[in-house]
């Protein structure tokens, strides 16, 4: 899927199609991952927001395949992660962070998985959220993932990193500064339109003034 450079985060109307295409084609061929949910009530948030789609796109152009694993309904907000059986061909070859990147002398990579998750518009998946994941299906059988790490093993030096092998899920750790050419991370988006993002913004402000008025 071709993607252009676009400082406003906002794709062509060829780009919407093709993506919105692609993500429906995965929806249908995977209700497993979604169980009871409907694609036109996901592609109606997503119309609604022209960010999360290019962050979306993102994932898609990286090889992150996303699809929607979860629906939190009391925030009204859908949840894709990247689903590729694999980890991300488009992300491989990262450090953790840019501090374990900068504290390489030499060989060093040209990205790191944090700042390219905050460029893509996504997060890091946590370790809980990649265990949950892995109960979709058997994912990172030859590859693994960078995960969001804990800031007292980040403090120490450290990153963590999870995959499947023989049948089980592992959780490992690195350097934050090594990097590998099986080794990407996967992302998540949560997707609530703009909308309904400004209506709870202002019954937040409502219950605010109510409170202080008492």
């Amino acid at each position: 899927m071709n993607n252009t450079k676009n400082n406003k985060k906002e794709l062509s109307p060829k780009q919407r199609e093709e993506l919105l295409r692609a993500l429906k084609d995965r929806f249908e061929k995977n209700m497993n991952r979604h169980k009871g949910l409907k694609w036109a009530k996901v592609q109606a948030k997503l119309e609604a927001n022209a960010e999360k789609l290019w962050s979306l796109n993102e994932m898609e152009r990286t090889g992150g395949e996303p699809d929607v694993v979860g629906h939190d309904k009391k925030r009204g907000e859908y949840i894709f992660f990247d689903c590729s059986a694999e980890s991300p061909k488009g992300r491989t070859s990262v450090c953790y962070d840019r501090e374990g990147l900068e504290s390489r002398k030499e060989h060093r990579p040209e990205n790191n998985a944090i700042d390219m998750a905050v460029a893509m518009g996504i997060e890091l998946l946590t370790e809980e959220q990649y265990l949950e994941f892995q109960k979709l299906g058997e994912f990172d059988t030859k590859t693994s993932s960078w995960v969001k790490t804990p800031a007292d093993i980040r403090k120490l030096g450290g990153a963590l990193y999870c995959d499947r092998r023989y049948s089980r899920v592992f959780v490992g750790h690195n350097g934050a500064q090594s990097y590998y050419s099986a080794r990407a991370f996967r992302g998540s988006l949560r997707v609530l339109s703009k909308v309904e993002r400004v209506r709870g913004k202002r019954r937040g402000a409502l219950r605010e003034g109510v409170n202080s008025a008492r």
